[in-house]
């Protein structure tokens, strides 16, 4: 019998991922195995933070890259998808534009989504299964444009918040400072009503990071921890180095050479100021979320 297959598309400010995923049988211990995920760095933030517009150029790109996904979606025999568009999009004068022309030219049907649903798309996913009632826990989310936070005391969800600061726009250099005093006083309110917490981090940066500095629990084997000590330190290090400096010492690739420095910047601010002792980074994003939303729908 073929597999019930389900897809993801997420149309981020610094990169465009492909996620797809089958539905298990019930007498497996996972209800999805990953079966393909493709990223193309994009870097729709590049035009939209500081034009306000994606340009032409980028437009074409769009297309084609979504032609390519449409067709690998039909390879993989894909039965439901969702593609929704994050921070760039939201930001974009001429997003509107771009979505009806995908969907003229390629049957796919983009969702500008908001901050707060992006957040919600990775707290309710899988990663409840690393959550203590004994313990607060916050979600930490950092893409090109955007960081989402979400933190959990006893086990539920109190607290939810999207800034627009994010790894391509502090590049660009547009994020104001009033956003991230407002980020900075954020967090203290939530130091000072709630206590400590430990950080669960998702994005493509913070898993290189802890990668490269951090380390692993047999038990769980999707997993990374990263400590505050070993976040700090490889900031650090990284920060030091030109961008070719750290392609060829951490063997990285060229679009996330630049953005790994600011999202350690991010990290390493929201550890120091809810006093945490490390940074549990299990392997998930925003196309992960997407793709578990799916299959709850399904099969409700």
């Amino acid at each position: 019998m073929r597999k019930l297959n389900l897809a993801a598309i997420d149309i981020g400010s610094n990169a465009v991922r492909l996620l797809i995923k089958c539905v298990n049988s019930d007498l497996s211990e996972q209800p999805l195995s990953k079966i393909q995920l493709l990223r193309v760095p994009l870097r729709l933030g590049e035009d939209a933070f500081i034009s306000g517009q994606i340009s032409k150029r980028k437009q074409r790109d769009i297309l084609s890259l979504m032609k390519v996904y449409k067709h690998l979606m039909k390879i993989y025999d894909v039965a439901h998808y969702r593609a929704c568009a994050t921070s760039a999009m939201r930001e974009a004068s001429n997003a509107n534009e771009i979505v009806d022309k995908v969907l003229r030219k390629t049957g796919i049907e983009i969702e500008v989504i908001s901050g707060e649903e992006e957040a919600a798309l990775v707290a309710q996913s899988k990663i409840h299964r690393i959550i203590t009632t004994d313990r607060n826990y916050l979600f930490m989310d950092v893409g090109g444009g955007s960081t989402e936070l979400n933190l959990y005391v006893g086990g539920e969800p109190v607290a939810t918040r999207s800034f627009d600061i994010g790894t391509v726009r502090m590049l660009s250099g547009v994020v104001r400072e009033a956003t991230f005093q407002a980020f900075d006083q954020y967090l203290s309110d939530l130091y000072s009503q709630y206590g400590s917490a430990t950080i669960v981090g998702t994005g493509g940066n913070i898993n290189r990071l802890a990668r490269i500095n951090g380390t692993k629990d047999p038990s769980m084997p999707d997993t990374r921890f990263i400590s505050a000590e070993a976040l700090q330190e490889i900031y650090e290090t990284l920060a030091a180095l030109t961008d070719e400096q750290r392609m060829t010492r951490f063997n990285l690739k060229p679009d996330r050479s630049d953005v790994i420095v600011p999202a350690g910047e991010l990290f390493t601010r929201v550890v120091t100021a809810l006093h945490a002792d490390q940074v549990i980074v299990p392997t998930i994003g925003v196309a992960d979320g997407i793709i578990d939303q799916l299959y709850l729908k399904i099969m409700d």
